[in-house]
């Protein structure tokens, strides 16, 4: 486990301590909790995005594999 010095805005300690008083749950592990909530969020977003590049990468060679197809059951 690491230890870091976090420095909040006064209102979001404020939230914090109402909220954690209670959960009867501990500051650092509601902010641990917090943190990972907010990681899966931005991985999703991050995976989201990356999908959509590649998706607009291939979308050209599928439209050309796609033709070829249409052309061969036209020949046949």
């Amino acid at each position: 486990m690491k230890v870091l010095s976090l420095k909040l805005d006064d209102e979001i300690y404020d939230d914090t301590e109402k909220i954690t008083a209670k959960l009867k749950l501990a500051r650092n592990r509601y902010i641990n909790e917090a943190v990972n909530l907010y990681n899966l969020y931005n991985k999703r977003r991050l995976l989201k995005k990356q999908l959509e590049r590649e998706s607009k990468l291939t979308q050209s060679g599928s439209m050309e594999i796609l033709q070829e197809f249409e052309q061969l059951i036209d020949e046949a």
